[in-house]
């Protein structure tokens, strides 16, 4: 399986396809949006606040990819499926009163988009976890041994996402107050790295 699913539209749709897979990457990611119509709902904002990218990147792809997107379950809502859907939600929505049209996401667009983007530090390590469940799931239909996921760490992307956050946040802080020159990130990450690691429990390592 090539796991390079940005260049590949019919690896994409083999994972969406995949009904088994998909229920497994839910319940490990626990993205939950609003029920509605059977099904989670995102909003573009509950998007790129996941992915930590701008909601305008995601216009792009929507422009770029729309077919795709709107295939496995990308759906502007108006009119009454709009009303409905805001008589429940509106109050999470920015403007709903003046919302005329409103483009959401489903589970399936939503890991079909995590599968596009290449902007996004967040969708690579979720591109990178569903290839593991869907090896792994396959796997297991098969009768086949696992190989590729590490049962004694649950919470990998979680981890890893909050990871990314904190190098963005950690990043954008040296930025505006430390004076350093361009070695200023590699410098004091490493010293950051040290003194995590040291501080975890059992370490008794001299860093």
């Amino acid at each position: 399986m090539n796991k390079d699913l940005t260049n590949s539209g019919v690896e994409r749709q083999n994972i969406l396809n995949n009904k088994y897979a998909l229920k497994r990457i839910q319940d490990y990611i626990g993205f939950e949006g609003m029920l509605f119509e059977g099904g989670y709902r995102f909003t573009k904002k509950m998007i790129a606040d996941f992915f930590q990218i701008d909601q305008s990147t995601i216009d792009r792809y929507l422009s770029a990819h729309e077919t795709e997107l709107k295939h496995n379950g990308y759906i502007l809502y108006k009119g009454k499926p709009l009303k409905e859907f805001k008589l429940q939600f509106g109050h999470l929505i920015d403007k709903a009163s003046k919302t005329t049209a409103l483009g959401l996401f489903n589970f399936r667009s939503f890991l079909n988009l995590a599968m596009l983007l290449k902007e996004s530090g967040n969708a690579q390590l979720l591109r990178s976890k569903m290839l593991d469940i869907v090896i792994d799931t396959i796997n297991q239909r098969s009768g086949g041994e696992t190989k590729y996921i590490n049962r004694r760490d649950a919470n990998y992307l979680p981890d890893a996402m909050k990871e990314s956050k904190y190098r963005k946040d950690f990043t954008s802080a040296l930025s505006r107050y430390v004076k350093m020159d361009n070695n200023k990130y590699s410098f004091l990450r490493i010293g950051f790295i040290r003194l995590f690691l040291k501080r975890m429990p059992g370490n008794t390592s001299k860093l």
